[in-house]
């Protein structure tokens, strides 16, 4: 199914596009005919992503735009300048923030932090740009990124669980009200995929983490590309009767071992001294 064609002619925007999961999402697109728009803050790294990228698919059609999500207004003038050179077909929600905490000394500021990126910034996307396809009569997908934690909770990453469980709900929410709208709301849930940005946040030095054939039934942890088809066939033309539902990509980690908090009985040893030796969030 994964023709060289599958996503020709279809204009995605991917959040947080310019490294990790995101990275290897929109690569996956373009690798299957799309064209993207990735967006984030830092600017200089979407530059560079995208010049790799633009290496790699030199015909392709890629563009970068800094936005910070968080911020309403900054979010609808990107989609502004986005309709403006051609009207997405795609939605990706992929932008995330989180790290280890004790929930009871996190700051009203770091919760926000989180809440700000992952809920707030993927409710304002999705619809700013539901509202620009029912005022045009397009239909189109939204792809959310979730974590396990939006399924099962997750001790010491609280606001991130929250979050993610939030865009979940919006997932089968917007499923229902915007199926007869031509619009499509779905969502992946990964298991352990590392990514430099997720182990910086949450395998800090002194965490003694049990090996993937221990906690992982398939014994070893994803490659990108698994979970990267999941991702190009939930937005194809493939799986379009699939709507409101959420993939869980683990390797049977979270539904058949239930060992989605694998690390909380460590966590829950750890000292203050230990906490405390973490970069402070404020």
């Amino acid at each position: 199914m994964f023709a060289a064609d599958l996503l020709a002619d279809r204009h995605v925007l991917i959040t947080g596009g310019g490294t990790g999961l995101g990275r290897a999402i929109g690569t996956r697109y373009l690798e299957l005919g799309a064209s993207l728009v990735i967006c984030g803050r830092r600017v200089p790294v979407l530059e560079a992503t995208a010049a790799e990228l633009r290496t790699q698919f030199p015909s392709a059609d890629i563009t970068t735009i800094g936005c910070d999500i968080r911020d309403p207004g900054q979010v609808d003038s990107m989609l502004d300048e986005i309709w403006q050179h051609r009207p997405l077909d795609i939605l990706v929600n992929n932008a995330a923030g989180n790290f280890l905490a004790q929930s009871h000394r996190l700051s009203v500021r770091a919760v926000d932090a989180v809440l700000g990126i992952v809920l707030h910034g993927a409710a304002y996307c999705t619809l700013g740009v539901g509202r620009r396809w029912i005022e045009g009569g397009r239909g189109g997908t939204v792809m959310s990124v979730l974590t396990l934690s939006a399924l099962s909770g997750a001790a010491f990453t609280v606001p991130s669980a929250m979050a993610k469980a939030g865009v979940l709900a919006m997932t089968r929410s917007l499923a229902v009200e915007w199926g007869p709208k031509g619009i499509r709301c779905v969502a992946i849930a990964p298991g352990a995929f590392p990514t430099p940005g997720a182990n910086a946040g949450l395998a800090p030095a002194g965490l003694e983490k049990p090996p993937p054939e221990r906690t992982i039934p398939m014994g070893r942890v994803g490659e990108y590309r698994e979970l990267t088809d999941v991702a190009a066939f939930l937005v194809s033309n493939a799986a379009s009767y699939v709507n409101g539902e959420c993939i869980v990509v683990d390797g049977g980690k979270q539904w058949l071992s239930g060992s989605a908090q694998n690390d909380t009985p460590t966590l829950l040893r750890w000292s203050d001294t230990q906490w405390d030796a973490l970069k402070p969030r404020k």
